[in-house]
């Protein structure tokens, strides 16, 4: 097995596009992750397949060619833009005599640099692991029983066992320390729900400057870098807005095109917070050429991780960059559905504000429910997630409340209670009025 690349390596890049894959910006952002884990790129080889080839992903032509540029430029390693198999790994290695990397252990490679807590380091090792699990044999084939030979049968067979059976016992060993961090998360959420605490998640394309903003908006230190992936620990911070209260806001990983199956799995608990907000804060960069691509890709893994139904509010940021003015638009409805700003000089920062609090305020219903004897399961669980202004029994045992909730949180509770009750809008009812007075 190899080492991970070491900074300032020199790497051919291997980019290979399919019928109806072909993007030219596809290209710049491998080369831009291929930087961002340290590599030097000395060469980029493109071809044009119409299915990958099973020995080494490209032709055998090709791959000569590849061999003579990492030959020519005395390269280390070879990054390929797509995903790979074990034996075309080891096949590639043996043909280049160079370390070969896909993309999965290229990003893997960057999340490895820039976690920083003690769950981001957990998640990064536990997708390590389950990486290389595939690619054991690759460091072994000295000792494979196949290779045959006196005192070559055996050893390989139990190394390679030994081998997997420590890598399963070391990832039990992060699932476990996992649900530990993620049950004491779930607590955090459910602390907040009971506080009647809105989130506030900041999504986009990664390097959008969602770090950047978060810092403005909470007056935080987070670290923010213009990289990709710059961001994988989620990070929580209060922003008080006027005339409204408090809120959380949650800083997310950066979401890219591609972007590993595993590794989606293995940062559950980043994606958590995304997929438990009341909105989404979509970051776009103003700046970008590409940006409508980038909603369109950050939409579709929304739509994935199940968070596609969440309202949310496309923010463009870097106008600084771009040159336009700090404004807002609104849809037929009323509702601000996107603005401009800049997280760097702050311009448009007191329209997003104003933008969150406008939101929660019309989220909000406030009016009376009659709740019968029987619905005190939904009356405890509205005492815990909204504010109950008045709670009055009636004369059937049941009970008259008065309550300003989210309009989201109640229709939540109600599909979860499986139940409906009217809410009624307006001063206290003649019925709630005798029932106060009862004996």
């Amino acid at each position: 097995m190899f080492e991970r690349p070491q900074s300032g390596e020199k790497a051919v890049l291997v980019h290979v596009d399919f019928p109806g894959e072909s993007d030219p910006e596809d290209l710049l952002e491998f080369t831009d992750l291929a930087r961002s884990a340290g590599a030097r790129p000395v060469g980029t080889i493109t071809a044009n397949r119409n299915a990958p080839e099973s020995r080494y992903f490209v032709g055998s032509g090709k791959a000569e060619q590849i061999r003579d540029l990492v030959a020519a430029e005395n390269a280390e390693l070879v990054i390929f833009n797509h995903e790979l198999s074990p034996s075309q790994e080891r096949n590639l290695e043996k043909l280049l005599e160079a370390r070969v990397l896909d993309r999965t252990g290229l990003i893997l490679d960057i999340f490895a640099q820039r976690a920083r807590s003690f769950e981001g380091k957990l998640q990064v090792e536990l997708a390590q692991l389950q990486h290389l699990s595939t690619r054991l044999v690759r460091g072994w084939t000295h000792l494979e029983r196949q290779k045959g030979g006196i005192g070559l049968r055996g050893p390989g067979e139990t190394q390679l066992e030994t081998d997997r059976r420590l890598l399963g016992n070391r990832i039990k060993q992060i699932h476990k320390r996992l649900e530990k961090v993620r049950g004491q998360r779930a607590q955090g959420r459910r602390a907040r729900a009971r506080a009647d605490v809105p989130t506030v998640s900041l999504v986009g394309y990664t390097n959008a400057g969602k770090s950047t903003l978060f810092n403005r908006l909470c007056k935080a230190d987070v670290y923010a870098a213009d990289q990709l992936f710059a961001t994988l620990d989620p990070t929580l911070r209060r922003l008080d807005l006027p005339g409204f209260g408090a809120v959380v806001v949650a800083d997310t990983v950066g979401f890219l095109r591609k972007l590993p199956h595993e590794l989606v799995a293995a940062f559950r608990s980043t994606l958590e917070e995304t997929l438990q907000a009341d909105v989404l804060l979509h970051v776009v960069d103003a700046h970008d050429p590409e940006r409508q691509t980038r909603i369109e890709q950050v939409n579709e893994v929304l739509d994935g991780i199940g968070a596609g139904e969440i309202p949310q509010i496309l923010v463009y940021n870097k106008i600084d960059l771009s040159g336009e003015a700090p404004r807002l638009l609104r849809d037929v409805e009323g509702s601000i559905t996107r603005l401009w700003c800049s997280a760097v000089s702050g311009e448009g920062i007191d329209l997003l504000v104003g933008a969150l609090g406008e939101f929660f305020l019309a989220d909000q219903v406030h009016g009376w429910l009659q709740l019968p004897a029987a619905a005190g399961r939904l009356r405890a669980a509205i005492h815990r997630t909204g504010e109950v202004l008045q709670d009055i029994p009636d004369e059937t045992g049941g009970w008259w409340l008065e309550i300003r909730i989210s309009a989201r949180e109640l229709e939540s509770l109600y599909q979860r209670e499986r139940c409906r009750y009217p809410l009624q809008p307006g001063r206290e009812p003649l019925r709630v009025a005798a029932a106060a007075q009862a004996p």
